[in-house]
């Protein structure tokens, strides 16, 4: 198998970093904590480059008038006016909190409400194409969580809300017992993807 200087260079420097986790020593301990401030660094300039990578695509979409462009003005004219506001004023001013509070979070809770209509009209599908055991079990916590989480014409049942209502025990044991698996499965996934970057045997930067 052809390696090549960068996959050398990767798996030294990913193995250095590695090692000093695992090796007590001052001085690996001492180029870790180098490496990972100097891949901070990095990922603050990708976020940049990213940064105006879309500033320049939405800019061409405004320049030549293509189709939808005035959705890439709108998103122009926000990406400007954040800029100037945070980098003026800084990012815990009024005004930039403004900007996050009465923009930001609107936007984002827009988003959740789309969401919630989304998964309605997926758990109707899912209830006329496969109605099994499972599929009843969905419905009936989805329901308990939603009638728990916003009382129904503002009744309180005390079977569904309080602190040892069905709702609370729903999300304090298998809502984050289901948690907790999906972020393991998460950390093998990102361990198995870079012991596999470590050996040579993927190379995302070598394009």
């Amino acid at each position: 198998m052809k390696i090549s200087i960068s996959a050398v260079i990767a798996i030294a420097f990913g193995g250095l970093v590695l090692a000093g986790y695992f090796i007590d020593v001052p001085r690996l301990a001492l180029i870790r904590d180098v490496f990972l401030q100097y891949a901070s660094i990095l990922l603050g300039v990708a976020l940049l480059v990213g940064l105006v990578n879309l500033f320049s695509v939405h800019w061409h979409k405004v320049t030549s008038s293509e189709k939808n462009y005035a959705y890439s003005t709108i998103l122009l004219v926000a990406f400007v006016i954040t800029i100037l506001v945070a980098g003026f004023f800084g990012p815990t001013a009024s005004w930039s909190l403004w900007i996050f509070e009465f923009i930001q979070v609107p936007v984002e809770t827009s988003l959740m409400a789309i969401l919630v209509v989304v998964l309605t009209f997926a758990s109707i599908r899912l209830v006329r194409r496969r109605m099994n055991l499972f599929t009843l079990v969905f419905l009936g916590t989805a329901l308990i969580v939603l009638i728990g989480s916003a009382p129904l014409f503002g009744v309180e049942l005390p079977l569904l809300h309080g602190p040892s209502g069905l709702r609370a025990l729903i999300a304090q044991i298998p809502a984050v017992a289901g948690a907790r698996g999906l972020l393991l499965g998460v950390a093998l996934g990102t361990i198995a993807t870079g012991l596999r970057v470590l050996m040579g045997v993927d190379r995302p930067y070598e394009g």
